[in-house]
């Protein structure tokens, strides 16, 4: 069986520990605890594992945030992968500082990289790791947030919370999402 885990971010040193990359972080900790490299390929780089007999694509799309679907959809259909073997991993603003919720479906919730999934796929019925980031920004201010690099002390929670999101993408692919929300979504 096929998935495609996709991290979402923004490609260039610029953009690198900021907090719309964590998406990009989870796999880039996935692959290493894999001992797997990224590929530069078409809409992005892409990582092969192999898990339990299952066929893991990493994908970390190059189109930068607010174009992610063209690589989301370029990879369902290269790799013929199923919309429900899809888990996009992304961060969100709406949750505090190192929580994590696996959902099966949803809105975009404002987030761009999702918005653009929604419309080239034409459905909100894919899997979604949210990974919070807190909201503590001023008013209007929130683009600079998101794009803004994380401080030492926003690290030191983040380096407890990454390894349990690998986790949780191991799980979705091994026992299904309604196992691994129970698991997962509680803590």
């Amino acid at each position: 069986m096929k998935y495609l885990i996709a991290g979402l971010g923004n490609i260039g040193e610029e953009y690198q520990n900021t907090r719309h990359n964590i998406g990009f972080n989870v796999l880039d900790a996935l692959a290493e605890a894999s001992n797997i490299v990224f590929e530069d390929r078409r809409y992005g780089s892409i990582g092969e594992l192999s898990l339990k007999g299952h066929k893991l694509f990493l994908l970390k799309p190059s189109t930068y945030m607010n174009l992610s679907g063209n690589a989301v959809r370029y990879w369902l259909a290269q790799e013929h992968i199923p919309e429900e073997n899809l888990l996009v991993v992304v961060d969100d603003i709406a949750l505090p500082l190192g929580a994590l919720r696996l959902k099966p479906q949803g809105s975009d919730a404002g987030h761009n990289g999702l918005k653009h999934i929604q419309s080239i796929l034409n459905t909100t019925n894919y899997a979604r790791l949210r990974i919070g980031i807190g909201n503590d920004f001023p008013r209007g201010a929130q683009v600079n947030y998101v794009l803004g690099k994380w401080s030492r002390e926003e690290w030191a929670v983040l380096d407890t919370k990454i390894p349990v999101a690998v986790d949780m993408i191991k799980s979705f692919c091994l026992s299904g999402i309604q196992n691994t929300m129970n698991q997962y979504n509680t803590k």
